[in-house]
């Protein structure tokens, strides 16, 4: 498909002015290039529109992201007063505040697929350039995109931000029972891991999907959230001839993947030692990941042997906060991986950053979701002959976090074109993954990649002249992973660009998460015990009679009236005890202000009308003083009837009763009236005898 095509297929109706005038571009370049040959005039021309169209997309970006922001600022600001207040805050605040974050939420998702576009826009639009004219502009034009960029990392800070809030909210502000940074020195895992691939038009869509049903997990809550705490990089030791890389690759008994990670940036103050063994003889066969802690300043020395196990769980023993059974495991876990170093000549090869957002309820490890962004893979070895690294360093000292590392060379990196989603399961506990998951990874919006490793893809990219064997998924990046969407899942917007979540309305959508926890039957005070049936997405409730019909909502709201001696039923919900409890809906404050309007407007006419009648009634003849006052009485009429409607529709609202709201009969009666007074103006001016 042509950009063109997509652009005008794929861009936000209410946003469309903003998007980049690529068809405009694109004619300015081909006309030019007929008319005459392109020249350094031209050149600065082009340069000054791509200047003008990267400013109209940066500024866009600029303020939705502002109102973003202060949206999230106003509900942080709300949750905390209902946080404080819990004696008087009730299940719609909560509510209400959460529907808020998931408009925010889509119109974060919506900006997301506008920078991506854009910048598509742009680098295709450079690369037509540099094609057709003489003169080259990819490199020219670095500097601008540079200083107004167009990526989406600038989206992850709001997005923890909201599903912070929805979680709270979810939550009605009772603390999580669990501890967010519990499991983080966990010493080894037993998960059963699946990966998939995600397109970048779809990396925001997924974690909007995944963050509505489990939260951002953040290990430090006491600390503000920054973009560099996304940060992971890990550096993977291999031999020269990547031994522990072919061994992973076959997938050999005992293979070995041994890496030093940290997380944020590299003034990290600790690193983690870790090994990922495959069917590990001391386990049964069974594939497991070791790791411990590490103080930053001790790895080099660690890995030169210097600082051996037992010096480590000497240091650990004397702070007396770890059993002897935590020490033993260290003690094993570090003298297995120096004793891999120093047998099998291993030595840094290769390092992996990305950015990663993780998903999981703190404190419950059942199920975790880590999405991660940016991959990419930067060569840390000196088997060329290139000092990458001192001797004495086992990183390199010129590599930060400061993605896309435009001061490293080119043939020192690879970058990864897609996300990649991992699910960890705790199958060992016989958890199976939640029906949303299922559906999810079912979807157009992943695409799945069996034994998928970052390292081995790493390697085969980086190091192509020294294996033997690539992975099977290289082949794999030739295709367009999107695939068309087939069903209702994920996120979406109505003609009317109202938020569609599973092809339903937010509102709807949360109700039918209400109703898959609804019981199937209830009991209703001591004298009704029958099958309930939610019929709607507001989860109000009829019950079937003797018959198996069922009733309409006025007979048992009247019904429900008189046992309970209530006026009126509004909404029915099952609390947790299984028993019904009625509910008010919450109608909006700018419904009651509509009705307001209309009365005033009512109210205005009739003062019109009351103004002609006095002019009539002041200076006309005895005749026209007739129709003065049927003005009068037409708006006499007038103002009692709006009185009436206004307060009829208020009762309504405040009684949830359903009926039209609109007037069917009174435009119609004061349209008669007023067409009748003119016909008596008109006759009685007439028939009146002219002075002679």
């Amino acid at each position: 498909m042509k950009f063109a095509e997509q652009l005008a297929r794929e861009a936000f109706p209410p946003w469309r002015t903003h998007y980049i005038k690529y068809g405009l571009l694109k004619a300015e370049l081909k006309n030019r290039q007929a008319d005459h040959e392109w020249n350094e005039e031209d050149e600065k021309y082009f340069t000054r529109m791509l200047e003008q169209e990267l400013d109209n997309v940066y500024n866009t970006v600029v303020i939705k992201l502002e109102d973003i922001n202060s949206r999230i600022k106003y509900c942080d600001a709300t949750i905390q007063t209902l946080k404080n207040s819990q004696s008087w805050s009730s299940d719609e605040s909560w509510e209400s505040t959460e529907t808020i974050l998931t408009e925010t939420l889509f119109d974060l998702n919506d900006l997301a697929k506008f920078i991506r576009l854009n910048y598509t826009g742009f680098r295709k639009i450079i690369k037509k350039h540099d094609r057709w004219a003489t003169i080259k502009l990819a490199n020219g034009f670095v500097p601008q995109l540079r200083d107004k960029p167009l990526d989406t990392q600038q989206l992850d800070v709001p997005i923890v931000y909201i599903s912070n809030l929805k979680d709270i909210c979810n939550r009605r502000g009772k603390p999580h029972a669990g501890n967010a940074a519990a499991g983080g020195d966990q010493l080894n895992f037993e998960r059963a891991t699946s990966k998939y691939w995600i397109h970048p038009d779809n990396i925001n869509e997924v974690k909007s999907i995944i963050m509505m049903h489990l939260p951002v997990l953040i290990f430090d809550s006491e600390k503000k959230f920054e973009p560099d705490d996304s940060a992971i990089s890990s550096i993977y030791f291999d031999s020269p001839e990547f031994d522990l890389y072919t061994d992973r690759l076959q997938r050999d008994d005992n293979g070995e993947a041994i890496r030093f990670r940290w997380y944020g940036p590299t003034s990290s103050k600790s690193v983690f030692v870790e090994r990922k063994t495959h069917h590990a003889s001391w386990l049964n066969g069974k594939s497991i990941k070791d790791r411990f802690r590490l103080d930053t300043d001790d790895v080099q020395r660690f890995v030169k042997g210097e600082l051996t196990a037992e010096t480590i769980v000497r240091r650990l023993e004397a702070k007396g906060d770890m059993d002897k059974v935590t020490l033993d495991n260290i003690y094993f876990i570090a003298e297995g991986i120096q004793e891999s170093i120093k047998n099998k000549n291993l030595a840094p090869v290769c390092r992996v950053f990305y950015n990663r957002t993780a998903f999981q309820i703190p404190g419950d490890q059942r199920v975790r979701i880590s999405l991660d962004t940016n991959l990419t893979f930067i060569r840390e070895d000196n088997l060329d002959g290139m000092q990458r690294r001192g001797q004495d360093e086992w990183r390199r000292s010129d590599i930060g976090i400061n993605y896309p590392f435009n001061g490293i060379p080119k043939s020192d990196i690879a970058e990864f074109p897609h996300g990649v989603l991992e699910t960890k399961l705790q199958t060992h506990l016989n958890q199976q993954p939640p029906e949303w998951l299922t559906k999810l990874l079912e979807s157009h919006l992943v695409h799945e990649v069996t034994r998928f490793s970052k390292y081995l893809h790493g390697v085969a990219y980086l190091f192509p002249e020294s294996i033997p064997l690539v992975p099977w998924w290289l082949a794999e990046l030739e295709q367009d992973i999107r695939k068309p969407r087939s069903t209702n899942f994920g996120l979406s917007r109505s003609p009317s660009f109202r938020p569609m979540i599973n092809g339903e309305y937010g509102i709807a959508w949360e109700a039918e998460q209400n109703r898959m926890k609804a019981t199937s039957s209830i009991q209703l005070g001591e004298k009704i015990d029958k099958k309930v049936v939610i019929q709607d997405e507001n989860c109000r409730l009829d019950i079937p009679d003797s018959n198996g019909n069922t009733r309409k909502r006025s007979r048992f709201s009247t019904f429900l009236a008189k046992r309970w001696g209530a006026d009126t039923l509004d909404t029915m919900v099952v609390d947790g005890s299984g028993r019904v409890k009625t509910k008010k809906i919450k109608i909006e404050p700018k419904v009651y202000f509509a009705n307001e309007r209309t009365f005033i407007s009512w109210l205005q006419f009739a003062a019109l009308l009351l103004a002609v009648a006095l002019s009539l009634l002041n200076f006309g003849d005895p005749r026209t003083s007739y129709a003065g006052a049927v003005f009068i009485g037409i708006a006499v009429c007038v103002c009692f009837y709006a009185l009436y409607r206004f307060e009829k529709r208020a009762w309504m609202l405040n009684n949830n009763v359903k009926g039209r709201y609109d007037d069917m009969i009174g435009p119609a009666v004061l349209c008669v009236f007023l067409v009748g007074a003119l016909v008596v103006n008109l006759y009685l001016r007439f028939t009146t005898p002219k002075k002679t």
